[in-house]
Parts: C-alpha cells; sequence; structure tokens
C-alpha cells in the first residue's frame, strides 16, 4: 500500500469514527449539563466542600469560582513540583528552579501543557500523577463548564443565573472524562503504551551505546492528555516516543481522542438551545477548517525541494519513520487545531509553508474545533460577529438564537476577539527586541522569528507545542510565556461569561422575516469567511517576516 493512499484511509477512517461519536457523545455531554440529578458520589463532595449544588451563580460568582479554584491548583501543583526530591516515587530527580516550576505550574493549570523540560528527567511519578495528569483532568473540565455557562446565557431568559461552576466541574470530571480515560487507557495498555512503576533503565541504542529511560504511569497519563486537550508528554519527545505512542494504530487513536470532545461539542450546543441545525452549521464550519488545514500541510510536506529531500522522497527530517509523511501532518493539523500541543513530529523541521501552517492554526483561535470547550465558545464569539456584520449590511438590529446583539455584548466579543492576538503580537515583539533572548534563537533570519513567533502564539493560545529551536528555559521566558498563558486563558473567560450573563437577562425576540437562518450553508460561509478575515488577517504581517518570508525564499 502507498503512503498517499495510507494516509487517505487513515483520515477517512477518522472522519468515520468522529462522526459516529457525535451525536451520541454531544448528547450525553447535553444530558450530564442540563440534568437535575446528582450521583451519590458527587453529593458526598459537595457536602465535603460545602456547596449548595442546587444553587445557581450570577456570571460574577461563576467567575471568580474559576478563578480562585485555577489559582489554588497553581499554588498547589508548584508546592508539589518545588518539594517533589522529598516524596514518594520521585525517583531522584533534582529540584526544579522557581522560576520554571512556576511555569510549569502556570501551564498545566491553563490547559496549555508548554514544557521547557524535558518530563522523564525533570519530574518523578508522584508529581506526575498526582500533579500534571490531575491538573490534565481539572483544567479540561473548566474549559467545558465556561462553554455551558455561555450557552445557558442563549436558552435562559430574564435572569442572572449561568450555572453552577462546581457542579459542572465535579460532572464533567467524574461523568465524562474519567469513565472515557479508564476505557482507552485500557485500549493504549493493550496497544503496548507503557503504564508501571518502575524507575530508570539503560537501554541499547541503534548506534551500539545505551539511554537510561524510566517507565512510569504513561498510559494513564496519555490518553487524558490527549482527551482533555492538554498536550504534556511523559517523554520529552511526547508521542514521537514509542513508549506514548508505539504504533500506526495508537497514532490514529491519539488523533481521535484529542479531537473527539472537541467535535461532538456542538451537537451538545445544538441540544441545548433546542435546535440541532445550529450544531450542524457550528461543526461543518469547524470540519472545513480542519480538512483544509490536514490537506495543506500534506501538500507543502509532500512538495519538497532540495536535493537531500528529493533522495529521501519526502521531508522526514523530524518525523518518525513509524509513521511518515501522512500521519505526522494530520497529526500536526489536529494538535494546532485544537490547544492540544502533544506532537509525534517536530514542527520547526517542517517545510516552511507547513510550519507556517502549524502557527497559522493556533492563530485562528484553536477554533476547528478547538479545545475542550474553549474552541467552541471561541467559535460562537465569532458567530457572534458574523451576526453582526450581516446585521450591518442590511442595516437591522442582528440577533442570534433569538438574543439581540447590541453594544455591550458586541464589545465583550471585540474584546475578547483582540486580547489574544495583543498577548502574542506584544511579546513576540519584546522578545526580538532584547539582545539577550534573541541570543536564544539557533536559527538567524525568518526561521528564526518564526520559532519565536510560534512559542508566544502557542502560549497565549495555551496550545503548549513548541517550534524547537530556541532556548526557552530561562528567567526571561519562563516568566514572559508564563504571563502569556495566564492572560491568554483566563481574560478570554472574563469575556466570555460576562457575555454569557448579558445574554441570559435578555427577553428572547422571536424569530421575523430579517432574521438571518443562522443554519444554512450561506451562515457556514459567513462564518468562514469571518474566522478567516477578522482573526486569521490580524496576523499577517507577522507571518510575512516568518514563514511566507521563508517560503517563498
Amino acid at each position: 500500500m502507498g503512503a498517499t493512499l495510507a494516509g487517505w484511509l487513515q483520515a477517512l477512517a477518522l472522519v468515520g469514527a468522529l462522526a459516529l461519536c457525535y451525536r451520541p457523545l454531544g448528547d450525553y455531554i447535553a444530558h450530564l449539563l442540563t440534568s437535575a440529578k446528582h450521583l451519590r458520589a458527587e453529593r458526598g463532595l459537595y457536602k465535603v466542600v460545602g456547596v449548595d449544588a442546587d444553587a445557581d451563580q450570577r456570571w460574577p460568582v461563576y467567575l471568580r469560582s474559576v478563578l480562585a479554584f485555577s489559582a489554588l491548583s497553581v499554588l498547589f501543583l508548584y508546592g508539589l513540583i518545588r518539594l517533589q526530591t522529598h516524596l514518594l516515587l520521585s525517583l531522584g530527580v533534582p529540584e526544579m528552579e522557581a522560576h520554571q516550576a512556576w511555569n510549569t505550574a502556570i501551564s498545566f493549570t491553563t490547559n496549555t501543557n508548554w514544557q521547557s523540560y524535558s518530563g522523564e528527567s525533570a519530574m518523578g511519578h508522584l508529581v506526575q500523577m498526582a500533579g500534571l495528569a490531575v491538573q490534565n483532568f481539572v483544567s479540561a473540565a473548566v474549559g467545558i463548564a465556561v462553554v455551558a455557562a455561555l450557552i445557558r446565557g442563549f436558552t435562559r431568559n430574564r435572569t442572572d443565573r449561568v450555572g453552577n461552576f462546581w457542579v459542572d466541574l465535579t460532572r464533567i470530571v467524574l461523568r465524562l472524562l474519567l469513565p472515557i480515560s479508564i476505557v482507552f487507557a485500557l485500549v493504549l495498555v493493550a496497544s503496548g503504551v507503557v503504564q508501571n512503576f518502575h524507575g530508570f533503565h539503560d537501554l541499547a541504542t541503534l548506534g551500539g551505546g545505551t539511554q537510561s529511560v524510566p517507565g512510569g504511569p504513561v498510559a494513564s497519563q496519555e490518553v487524558i492528555k490527549l482527551l482533555g486537550t492538554n498536550g504534556g508528554g511523559f517523554y520529552n519527545a511526547n508521542s514521537a516516543h514509542p513508549f506514548e505512542n508505539p504504533t500506526g494504530f495508537t497514532n490514529l487513536l491519539e488523533v481521535f481522542l484529542l479531537l473527539v470532545i472537541a467535535f461532538a461539542l456542538p451537537r451538545t450546543f445544538g441540544k441545548m438551545v433546542g435546535d440541532h441545525r445550529q450544531g450542524y452549521a457550528i461543526v461543518a464550519v469547524m470540519g472545513l477548517f480542519w480538512v483544509a488545514s490536514a490537506a495543506l500541510i500534506t501538500f507543502f510536506e509532500h512538495q519538497h525541494s532540495g536535493s537531500a529531500l528529493q533522495a529521501a522522497g519526502a521531508a522526514l527530517e523530524g518525523k518518525e519513520q513509524r509513521f511518515g509523511v501522512a500521519a505526522s501532518s494530520l497529526f500536526a493539523a489536529s494538535t494546532t487545531l485544537t490547544s492540544t500541543g502533544a506532537v509525534n513530529s517536530f514542527h520547526d523541521s517542517f517545510t516552511p509553508l507547513g510550519g507556517g501552517l502549524t502557527v497559522f492554526d493556533m492563530m485562528l483561535g484553536e477554533i476547528a474545533p478547538g479545545g475542550t470547550g474553549s474552541g467552541l465558545y471561541g467559535m460562537l464569539i465569532l458567530a457572534i460577529v458574523a451576526v453582526f456584520v450581516a446585521g450591518l449590511m442590511v442595516g437591522r438590529t442582528p440577533e442570534y438564537l433569538g438574543k439581540k446583539l447590541g453594544g455591550r455584548e458586541m464589545k465583550f466579543a471585540s474584546l475578547y476577539i483582540l486580547t489574544t492576538p495583543a498577548i502574542v503580537l506584544i511579546g513576540a515583539g519584546t522578545a526580538i527586541a532584547l539582545p539577550g533572548e534573541r541570543a536564544g534563537m539557533l536559527n538567524s533570519g525568518p526561521h528564526g522569528f518564526s520559532e519565536v513567533l510560534y512559542a508566544f502564539t502557542s502560549a497565549a493560545n495555551n496550545n503548549g507545542s513548541a517550534f524547537a529551536g530556541i532556548t526557552v528555559n530561562t528567567t526571561w521566558y519562563d516568566t514572559a510565556l508564563g504571563l502569556a498563558m495566564v492572560c491568554g486563558r483566563f481574560l478570554p473567560m472574563v469575556f466570555v461569561l460576562a457575555l454569557a450573563g448579558s445574554l441570559a437577562q435578555q427577553q428572547p425576540v422571536p424569530a421575523s422575516a430579517g432574521t438571518l437562518p443562522t443554519h444554512k450553508p450561506l451562515f457556514v460561509g459567513l462564518l468562514s469567511g469571518v474566522v478567516l478575515i477578522v482573526v486569521g488577517l490580524t496576523y499577517f504581517p507577522a507571518l510575512a517576516l516568518g514563514p511566507i518570508a521563508e517560503g517563498l525564499h
């Protein structure tokens, strides 16, 4: 079987599996977010922490709950990392520097999982399990909880309540993420992914030497790093490491896991607003961008130039021979269009335009389908902008799902859209302007600029993947990228929850002859155009200085 045919079959199998899960998983998530019943285990947790599970919160209270929980998570994880040499299963790893520990704690709490360290040599088993893996669960749940509050803003009328964060968080972890993770962790173990508590072992290399590699609870962390669109690897090579991703089957399964919840959430949206057609429209836009990105990256990786690449038959530098160009490109498109950040190849070694597309995928706001929760609320914000633009064209007050979009709502949407680009461009510009930080670039010219641009784009969009080729384990980079992660995660949530509260207070407006149908192909095209023009072109000058300039060289 040829590599091209194998790539097409993998993509078709993946699309089929996602389509099969779209309806049942989306409906199930809608059920757990709207059910009035609490499980016995959940009631026990609410009693311990003193939460009234039947009392909904106003959006400022919901926001404070999100921020307080995340702040406590940062402090807990920071302390665990700093004290790991005194804990069980530490494997004797040295203590992590304060600035790097802070960056790591921020990273995993914000669902970014940016790693400026080598996982197997910097973290003991207990920190991996009780610290990083736990944050993989709860940070993913926070994103889904926030989009649930936004959807309630559309479905509720003349109220200031958008749900209960603690109930949402608990249900998402216990009823959604944990059961799926248990099942697929067993599948990964059966497929060859490591799951044990072994220490370091000396393994023979192909070059005749030895390499010391630890075992560990890898499969249990691998599954939630993908399912929750987290991305942090147990090993430094991430999903390119054979202990994390041993075969072509596990590779395809891991791509499926990082996409399945994000692609199912539009069905949840349609179910909760009472119109499945709205979910179909949103998922259609997501699917169009995902297919286009995967196809273009694969195309650019096959259009290799130069004598070395021509002799090899493909641009194989930085790619695992077990997967090849097609599977590596599919993984790269999927991980950068979500907020996952896991990699099975190194994007720094991609062709200029292929690597540039991975940056552009993140710059779109990771909305196709995006992170767990964050992708859907990002797309809904852009849908609001699209409806507003259409309203301006026909000279009427825009409305979306029966809610008027006035000045207050559009201010929140505009601030949401402008926040992340500001963080990315200011951060990258500052790094390039500082001589000391420029010295950390291993490449000069457009490629070196692309490395810095990728780093801040990945941090601000809470992706976590790296372009490599740049030294980021410094006090300045750990601090700057940590701030980018915090601001890129929580400032947009402020505007999303404020928008949810504003929509929930409105009286619904009945549809009329002038109402824009938001479930038809026309709206799908309009929304796709808004994504490209409003979001994509924001970064065009920066892209022109980096990957585009390199690709045209």
